[in-house]
């Protein structure tokens, strides 16, 4: 299986842990990193991901999310075919760095968008499933 994770879900576990919504999508996005970690799950990485960590104002985060990159096992950079399909997906109200993001996981193949943007869960996306940390593990759950 292969997931593809966006900067606010990479971001979660520093959140404020006070609302209980984000604590369990902390905790899940926690879960999911352990079985990359143990090679259960592959990771994809990208441009847009070194790009929008580059901007993180907090050294710590930076260096931190900076790790998973390693950790990847595909990194996607810039093509044509993500470029189009950006624009594609910008059609459907998404800001130009969520499209990326997306057209990304979807060039590289992952299963999962994994996601904790309100925003991008509400559109309808068509090619890739695009899931909150706590629903991925729900369907992960069941295939496993």
């Amino acid at each position: 299986m292969r997931v593809y994770l966006d900067n606010c879900c990479y971001n979660r576990p520093f959140d404020d842990q006070s609302n209980l919504l984000v604590m369990l999508e902390a905790e899940a996005k926690l879960f999911i990193q352990k079985e990359i970690k143990d090679g259960r799950i592959d990771l994809v990485w990208s441009f847009v991901l070194d790009y929008e960590n580059s901007k993180n104002p907090y050294n710590e985060r930076k260096e931190r999310i900076d790790l998973w990159r390693s950790i990847a096992k595909k990194d996607c950079i810039l093509n044509d075919f993500i470029s189009e399909k950006a624009k594609n997906l910008m059609n459907f109200g998404l800001k130009q760095v969520d499209a990326s993001h997306i057209a990304c996981a979807i060039f590289e193949q992952a299963d999962y968008f994994i996601t904790t943007d309100y925003k991008v869960l509400k559109k309808n996306i068509t090619e890739i499933k695009v899931v909150n940390p706590i629903t991925f593990l729900q369907e992960y759950k069941d295939e496993n």
